[in-house]
C-alpha cells in the first residue's frame, strides 16, 4: 500500500507539474498575444495619423473650390469691388455694352430736318452728341443740309427746336444750337489712346420711336484711316483721318456717338463717309481729336477754313530717263491759286518749300500748316523742264 500511496503521490506532483506546465504554456501564449497587440496598436496609430492627413487635405481642396467658386459668382455678378472701374462695374463676364449704353444714352438726342408730322418714321432722321450743358449738340452735316427746321428730341422724349451754329461739308460734322439748359454732357475722349481690336460700341437716338436707342457694338478695326474725299464740283481733295469699326453705322446712329469701354465718345459716328466711298459692313467715325479741333472752328467762325491749292491730282513716277516723281495735275480749278499762277495740266508737282511730293496726301499734309493767301514756292516738272513757280492759297470752297 505504501508503495501505492507513492506511486499515487507520484502522480499527483507528475500531474501538478503537467499542469504548471500547462498554466506555463497558457501564461506563455497570453503573453505572445499581448506582443501582438502591441503591433496592431500601432498600426491602428498609423491608419488614424492616415485618415486625419486625408481629411485635412480634402477639407483643403473643398475650401479652396468655395472660395474660387465665390469668386467667380461675385465676377459674374459685378458685385466684387476689385472689378470697379470708375463709375463702372466690370466683372469678367459683365456686360460692358450695357453699362455704356446707360451711361452715355442721356447725351445721345434725335435729330429731324423733316418737321413735326415725320417724326415716327426713320427716314430723314439720325443722331447727335450733346457737348455743352446749354445745347450745344454735334452731328452729322448731311442731318442738317438745307434744314429750315430742327427738331430735337431727348432721351427723355421731350422735344427742343434748334438752329445751326456752324458746319462742315468735308467732315460731315455740324453743331447745332437747342433751346435748353442744364443738359447732361457727353466726356470726349482722347482719340490718340484707342487702340486696335478695342471694344466699339456705337450709340444712336433717331425719331422714329421703333429705332429709339439703336446700339451696334464691334472692335476698333483701324486708326488714323485717311479718307481722301473730292468735290464732285471743283475736283479738290480733302484727306482726314477716321477710325474704322466693324460696329455699324448706318442712318439711325449716324452722328451718334462712337464710345470705348469706358463711356467715353472717341468718335462722331458717318454714315456718308461710308456710302461716299462705296464700303459696307466698315463703319466710320471722325475720331475725338479731329472733331474737337472742327467743333473749335464752328463755335468760332461757324465754319472750316481750309487752303486749297486749286488742283486735282494723281501720283506719278516716270518710267523714262528724267526719273520724275511727284503729283500729276489732271484738273486745275478756274480762279484758283493754281490757276492764276499758270498751273497746267499733265504738270508734275515735284516739291513744295523743301519738301518732297509724292501723292496727292504729302500735298495736301503740306497745304494744310499754310493759311490762305500764304504764298508757297513749288518746283515743278513740265515737258521735260523743272520749273519754279509760286502759287497763292486760297480758301477751299465746299458745294
Amino acid at each position: 500500500m505504501k508503495n501505492k500511496d507513492n506511486y499515487e503521490s507520484y502522480e499527483e506532483i507528475r500531474d501538478a507539474m503537467w499542469k504548471n506546465a500547462d498554466t506555463a504554456q497558457d501564461i506563455f501564449g497570453e503573453i505572445k498575444f499581448r506582443k501582438n497587440n502591441k503591433k496592431n496598436y500601432f498600426r491602428g496609430f498609423l491608419k488614424i495619423i492616415s485618415f486625419i492627413l486625408i481629411a485635412a487635405l480634402s477639407g483643403g481642396i473643398t475650401a479652396q473650390y468655395v472660395v474660387n467658386k465665390d469668386k467667380a459668382t461675385k465676377n459674374i455678378t459685378g458685385n466684387s469691388s476689385s472689378n470697379m472701374v470708375g463709375n463702372n462695374i466690370k466683372g469678367i463676364y459683365g456686360n460692358e455694352i450695357s453699362q455704356v449704353t446707360e451711361k452715355v444714352s442721356p447725351v445721345v438726342v434725335g435729330i429731324s430736318n423733316k418737321g413735326e408730322g415725320l417724326w415716327d418714321t426713320p427716314g430723314g432722321s439720325g443722331s447727335g452728341v450733346i457737348f455743352k450743358s446749354d445745347g450745344y449738340i454735334i452731328t452729322n452735316y448731311h442731318l442738317v443740309e438745307g434744314a429750315t427746321e430742327i427738331k430735337v428730341k431727348l432721351s427723355n422724349d421731350k422735344i427742343l427746336d434748334a438752329k445751326i451754329v456752324g458746319t462742315d461739308a468735308i467732315s460731315d460734322l455740324a453743331v447745332i444750337k437747342a433751346d435748353a439748359s442744364n443738359l447732361p454732357i457727353a466726356k470726349l475722349g482722347d482719340s490718340s489712346k484707342v487702340n486696335v481690336g478695342d471694344l466699339a460700341i456705337a450709340i444712336g437716338n433717331p425719331l422714329g420711336e421703333q429705332f429709339s436707342g439703336m446700339v451696334t457694338a464691334g472692335i476698333i478695326s483701324s486708326l488714323d484711316r485717311k479718307i481722301n474725299i473730292a468735290d464732285k464740283k471743283t475736283g479738290e481733295q480733302t484727306i482726314y483721318k477716321i477710325i474704322q469699326t466693324d460696329a455699324a453705322i448706318n442712318s439711325a446712329n449716324s452722328g451718334g456717338a462712337l464710345c470705348n469701354s469706358n463711356g467715353e465718345v472717341i468718335g462722331i459716328n458717318s454714315l456718308k463717309i461710308s456710302s461716299e466711298n462705296g464700303t459696307y459692313g466698315m463703319g466710320f467715325a471722325i475720331n475725338s481729336n479731329e472733331a474737337k479741333e472742327i467743333i473749335n472752328d464752328l463755335m468760332t467762325h461757324g465754319k472750316v477754313t481750309r487752303t486749297s491749292i486749286g488742283i486735282y491730282g494723281t501720283a506719278i513716277v516716270s518710267t523714262g530717263n528724267d526719273d520724275v516723281q511727284g503729283v500729276q495735275v489732271l484738273e486745275v480749278t478756274p480762279g484758283s491759286g493754281a490757276a492764276v499762277a499758270g498751273i497746267k495740266p499733265n504738270d508734275i508737282i515735284m516739291q513744295i518749300g523743301d519738301t518732297s511730293v509724292e501723292n496727292m496726301e504729302d500735298l495736301s499734309n503740306i497745304i494744310k500748316k499754310y493759311k490762305v493767301t500764304d504764298s508757297i514756292s513749288c518746283k515743278v516738272w513740265r515737258k521735260g523742264k523743272a520749273l519754279n513757280i509760286s502759287i497763292i492759297l486760297s480758301e477751299l470752297k465746299v458745294n
